[in-house]
């Protein structure tokens, strides 16, 4: 397997990048990533149980039985790519 056909093993599935990006900005809250991107919460349990999963993101604990989702290191490698695709959109 090639490293792009690895690469989108992991981030290739609908939702994935757009969640990876908005993490980027720092931590967030399941809500507000469901908010934010508009995402069905089916679809967004999926994309961060995998996301997990692969180690792109952690979940961090917060009060009340709440959570966050924040990018791991090998996440945040992903931050080149993501804004190169941007661009690449935005052209």
């Amino acid at each position: 397997m090639s490293g792009l056909a690895a690469a989108l093993e992991v981030v290739g599935s609908r939702w994935a990048l757009l969640v990876v990006e908005r993490l980027l900005e720092g931590p967030q809250r399941y809500g507000d990533l469901q908010r934010d991107l508009g995402v069905p919460t089916n679809m967004l349990a999926t994309r961060l149980r995998e996301l997990e999963a692969a180690g792109v993101l952690t979940r961090l604990p917060l009060h009340h039985n709440t959570r966050a989702y924040a990018l791991t290191e090998r996440g945040l490698a992903l931050r080149d790519a993501i804004e190169a695709l941007a661009r690449w959109g935005g052209a």
